[in-house]
């Protein structure tokens, strides 16, 4: 699934093609997930934004078109004298006869339009934890969230609630360059300042370099991110850490695959707050 890196890429490239932009001719896939794309027909958008994994489309209306890529929604330019292949889900013609299509092969992507800044009827961006790259974002914060649950440190990463918009790839990779064991129920506020280093470097640089692209994400151009050459831990499981040299290791996590390094992120290892 997309994370904060690849939307946020998406955000950028998509913003000088939209803004300003008139809606002409709207249409969907009939399942209710992708229905309101049409509901945006004659709205100008004026901003296109993000919070966490959603794109949210500022119209000039006081609404906002609201959408989320799921596993393996791409946006992408389509032509409107074409016809529209099977897995498009959603579809927006503009005024400057152009079309953004949402090409969506498994449906588990999303469009909602909503009174803008009203996200109750889509609860998970609702309750979204602060944004990673903004001053809301604190050590302490990140260590006060962590601490009120006894569930593993690496499911609150993916819960949403500590911190928006860091899902599996980029969990692992702030854990290991933490040195944080992703099993751990609790953190220090030491391993929680690593960690919050560590979570703003790994996005950061997973948005300098476009995105990780492991199989299904694509930037709007049709381009490839490339921060998938860059992974330090993550799909790494049977190779040596680049830290300490042991071998990285796979373990299933509350459900989740997480690769980790048992020597560098293992109980006893003395390595929480490595950057120290």
């Amino acid at each position: 699934m997309p994370e904060l890196p690849e939307v946020e890429t998406i955000r950028r490239q998509l913003a000088p093609r939209l803004v300003g932009r008139r809606v002409e001719r709207a249409g969907s896939h009939p399942s209710p997930k992708f229905r309101p794309a049409a509901e945006v027909r004659g709205a100008t958008t004026t901003g296109v934004g993000r919070r966490g994994k959603y794109l949210l489309v500022a119209l000039h209306d006081e609404r906002e078109l609201i959408v989320h890529l799921g596993m393996t929604g791409v946006l992408r330019p389509g032509d409107p004298a074409a016809g529209l292949d099977q897995f498009v889900r959603a579809w927006w013609d503009l005024d400057d006869g152009s079309r953004l299509e949402l090409h969506d092969v498994r449906q588990f992507g999303r469009v909602a339009v909503v009174p803008a800044g009203d996200h109750a009827l889509l609860p998970t961006l609702h309750r979204l934890g602060p944004e990673p790259l903004s001053e809301a974002f604190t050590a302490e914060g990140l260590w006060r969230a962590l601490r009120a649950s006894g569930v593993r440190v690496k499911t609150q990463l993916l819960a949403q609630r500590a911190v928006a918009g860091v899902g599996n790839i980029y969990a692992d990779e702030a854990l290991w360059q933490a040195g944080v064991d992703p099993r751990a129920r609790r953190v220090t506020r030491r391993e929680a300042t690593a960690l919050h280093a560590a979570i703003r470097a790994v996005l950061t640089t997973g948005v300098a370099n476009g995105g990780t692209t492991l199989r299904d994400y694509r930037t709007v151009d049709g381009g490839t991110g490339s921060h998938q050459h860059h992974l330090a831990c993550y799909g790494r499981a049977g190779q040596a850490c680049r830290r300490c040299g042991a071998v990285l290791v796979r373990s299933v996590i509350d459900g989740r695959g997480t690769t980790w390094c048992r020597t560098c992120q293992g109980a006893g290892s003395g390595r929480p707050g490595w950057l120290k």
